[in-house]
């Protein structure tokens, strides 16, 4: 595995920030991290990253236990941390430089070069980092992580800040490196999990409530909707005869419901039985899977804002 937590804690005062989490993550897959703010991401990345040390449990480099080998799994490691610290008055290229010093890259130049035209920079890599948008800066701070040609990539929200067009070029270079990476990146963004991720592990308050590929998590937490609407006003309680199993009833409009059953297909039979029974029309009738969104909403007990 290249990345590997086992049983990890970390407490802060009276505060559990990380309470016993296990979840491990194979090269070549991307993962999201996702939870709510203050459910542990950020600490959980910093202790991976050997910036912070762990209370209890261990974290593991691709075999190497990270408190006991801290220079060897840093070595392994392209950490762009959120607040994405750079040298304003450095040019794009001395910056480079400097962090493949750090590093002791060989072939400092060529490396650079390649790690320049991987991200996306070269229309911009003459320039001083302070002249940089947003978007390359994110970019360089990128490159300084991947210029050692690490094995296992962690981004704490690399595309915090950005504008739409930036956010879906980010994406694509992070999707790109997946195939050759470890990528473990946590996110508020759920379309970009959607559109990038292999799979997702979710915390809140400190544990861990989910693991599993999207599909997985979609099947297993998604409760499905039917959506119903009748061409005539009727009162609720017309439904709740016609489907004795209802979980959830929500009137979307005066003649639009939204409900939830155990099986959407006899309920949508219910419906139309309905229909004849009193002479009404249904307007349109469709089930669906909760979205990705309403599924982390509905683990997490998070108001629809904070999204």
């Amino acid at each position: 595995m290249s990345i590997q937590v086992q049983s990890l804690a970390k407490v802060y005062g009276q505060q559990k920030a990380v309470d016993d989490i296990s979840f491990s993550v194979k090269k070549g897959e991307i993962v999201g991290f996702l939870g709510p703010n203050g459910a542990g991401k950020s600490t959980t990345m910093k202790i991976l990253t050997g910036y912070l040390q762990a209370d209890a449990g261990k974290a593991f480099i691709s075999g190497l236990d990270v408190a006991e080998n801290p220079l060897t799994t840093k070595a392994k490691i392209g950490y762009l941390p959120e607040s994405n610290p750079l040298y304003y008055d450095m040019y794009v290229r001395e910056y480079l430089k400097f962090m493949a010093e750090v590093h002791r890259v060989p072939h400092k130049t060529e490396r650079i070069e390649a790690v320049i035209a991987q991200v996306g920079l070269s229309p911009e890599s003459h320039k001083k980092i302070a002249q940089l948008s947003k978007g390359y800066k994110q970019r360089v701070g990128l490159a300084a992580a991947l210029i050692h040609d690490p094995e296992v990539l962690i981004l704490d929200e690399p595309t915090t800040g950005l504008d739409p067009n930036q956010i879906i070029e980010i994406r694509e270079v992070i999707r790109s490196l997946g195939s050759t990476k470890t990528i473990l990146f946590s996110t508020h963004i759920l379309q970009e999990v959607e559109a990038v991720c292999n799979r997702v592990i979710i915390i809140n308050k400190g544990k861990l409530i989910a693991d599993n590929s999207l599909e997985e998590l979609q099947s297993i937490h998604s409760k499905p909707v039917i959506r119903v609407q009748f061409k005539e006003v009727l009162e609720p309680q017309w439904i709740e005869r016609a489907i004795p199993q209802l979980h959830a009833l929500k009137k979307i409009s005066s003649t639009e419901w939204e409900l939830e059953a155990p099986d959407p297909a006899t309920a949508k039979k219910q419906l139309l039985a309905l229909s004849v029974e009193q002479n009404l029309n249904i307007v349109s009738l469709q089930s669906s899977d909760q979205s990705l969104e309403e599924v982390f909403r509905s683990l997490t007990n998070t108001p629809k804002t904070a999204i």
